[in-house]
């Protein structure tokens, strides 16, 4: 009997096209965007999705390794620390679909975004926007297996 019902319930997803949701804790681990120029690790801090900036092409130096200095942070005191190692992206929050009332920080510019987090299919998306979720832009990103 229970096989019959995965069996249906396999048949009635095929047919109707509902996609199963990922889990909250799926975007836990390392993350590169689609055009390999940032990556990140995703990880839950009590009930928020937090990540941290592991490589960046506009925060390393010329050697391809060696941080740069967080310089356009507002925070004079923090200028001098390094921008690889800090977490960007706070205050994500589970909703049952996806991650949202985020906020995501941009060393290069310095400057602070709202933004949130979805999947679709194996890939992770994240938009960061001023205010209205219409004016901003999406970053899609795929599984990182690197050794960083």
């Amino acid at each position: 009997m229970k096989l019959f019902n995965v069996v249906l319930v396999m048949m009635l997803v095929a047919v109707t096209g509902i996609k199963a949701q990922p889990a909250s804790n799926s975007v836990i681990g390392k993350w590169e965007s689609d055009e390999k120029d940032v990556r990140m690790e995703f990880f839950k801090e009590g009930d928020q999705l937090r990540a941290r900036l592991l490589w960046g092409n506009k925060i390393v130096e010329a050697d391809g390794r060696t941080s740069k200095k967080d310089e356009k942070n507002p925070d004079k005191n923090m200028r001098s620390r390094n921008i690889i190692g800090i977490i960007s992206v706070t205050e994500l929050k589970w909703n049952g679909k996806e991650y949202t009332g985020g906020r995501i920080y941009d060393p290069p510019s310095g400057k602070t975004y709202d933004c949130k987090v979805w999947f679709e299919k194996d890939k992770l998306y994240l938009r960061g926007f001023m205010g209205v979720s219409m004016l901003g832009k999406t970053v899609p990103w795929h599984r990182y297996n690197g050794l960083d």
